[in-house]
């Protein structure tokens, strides 16, 4: 299921280093701008760049790796947060802070575009579901174990080592991408030029974009919701910041568990038998979490949104393997990317509106609403353009 070489050192032992960099530099961001001069509003808006340089960075980096290969896309994108974590250690004020770690964002999106293109290329359709769902678990537990990783570098030096040690991860991603050589019958381990540009990928497949990528934007929005809503729903209720933080853990706990049995189960019977009931989860627990007025309630809720979460772990990604036609998949990919990242970065704007528009409540209530649209719009889509939605459509495409 997954062979040693190719993926697990190729792709998942690489992606679980690089993430625990990532992890380890997240929660410390927002307090080194504080520390360079910056007030509560501008660390706040120095945190959020990194997901907005994953944005900026999706089209760009579906035509890099289309262009030199998702092998050597890899090594530039480590090479390059090496650089960006380099510039947050050593920044001496907000603007060099700012591009360093725009760098880091746009260095994750080359990184995750091309190891999902890689992985897409190497990895057999009826399988592909497993592979890629436990590539999304590696990626949580990277993210879930950097941040104890940066607390323990810290606690023995300053908010500073935590940046070196994310340079140690990307650097040492980088070497075992290189010392792993690639299969010879992997098209995309070499250079090659872009079949097509992104522009006409986009114009020829517009129609999946314009009904799939808007499903797929949806589900990124009630999932990057998720990220949003506990802390302040937590602090709406005035909880100790300590509680909400072992609430956000338990719940982050309870999402890896499924990422591996989502997988088979979408290998096995489709799609939909996945994604569906992942956001009708999310959905009902977004919906149930404003009537959660106390600590036990609103740790079911969390646990609920969790597993969710946790069984929608790959869908996308597979997905977008799925749809994404041979021959160009790091363009198409790009563009995909840019509609999960942009539901991503959409869902906690959705539910911060709601609270300074007076009602946290609301807010929440419309992503879950959302969740339900969400599913919906996978119902409706993934059949027309997946032949792996179910058993019914891969009988009638005679698999």
């Amino acid at each position: 299921m997954f062979p040693l070489r190719t993926v697990v050192l190729g792709a998942f032992v690489p992606s679980l280093v690089f993430e625990i960099g990532i992890g380890a530099m997240l929660p410390i961001v927002a307090i080194t701008a504080t520390g360079l001069g910056a007030s509560l509003a501008m660390a706040g808006v120095m945190a959020a760049l990194v997901p907005v340089g994953q944005l900026l960075a999706d089209v760009p980096a579906g035509a890099l790796a289309a262009r030199v290969g998702d092998r050597r896309a890899m090594l530039l994108a480590g090479a390059v947060a090496a650089v960006g974590f380099i510039g947050c250690a050593l920044a001496p004020g907000l603007p060099m802070l700012a591009v360093s770690v725009l760098l880091i964002g746009a260095a994750s999106a080359v990184f995750n575009l091309a190891r999902h293109a890689y992985l897409t290329e190497i990895t057999p359709p009826l399988r592909r579901a497993r592979v890629l769902s436990t590539l999304a678990g590696v990626h949580r537990i990277g993210l879930f174990v950097g941040p104890f990783a940066g607390a323990a570098v810290i606690h023995g030096g300053d908010v500073q080592t935590a940046y070196w040690l994310a340079l140690g991860t990307s650097l040492a991603a980088t070497v075992l991408i290189a010392a792993v050589p690639p299969e010879r019958r992997v098209a995309t381990s070499g250079p090659r030029a872009p079949a097509r540009s992104m522009r006409s990928v986009l114009i020829e497949h517009r129609r999946v974009f314009t009904t799939l990528g808007v499903a797929v934007l949806l589900v990124g929005a009630v999932r990057g919701a998720r990220q949003t809503v506990l802390p302040l729903w937590g602090e709406h209720l005035g909880l100790d910041p300590a509680v909400t933080s072992v609430i956000f853990g338990v719940a982050g706990a309870a999402d890896m568990l499924l990422f591996y049995p989502a997988g088979k189960v979408m290998d096995a019977l489709g799609r939909l038998w996945i994604g569906v009931p992942a956001m009708l989860t999310m959905g009902v627990a977004l919906a149930l979490l404003p009537f959660a007025t106390t600590v036990a309630a609103v740790t079911w809720v969390a646990v609920l949104l969790g597993l969710g979460n946790g069984m929608s772990s790959g869908i996308l990604m597979t997905l977008g393997a799925d749809t994404a036609p041979e021959g160009e998949r790091s363009q198409f990919l790009g563009i995909w990317r840019m509609f999960q990242d942009g539901g991503a970065a959409v869902g906690p704007l959705v539910v911060a509106g709601g609270a300074a528009l007076g009602s946290l409540a609301a807010g929440i209530w419309v992503m879950g609403g959302g969740g339900l649209v969400a599913a919906a719009g996978l119902s409706r889509s993934v059949p027309r353009w997946s032949v792996h939605a179910n058993r019914t459509t891969r009988r009638r495409a005679g698999l």
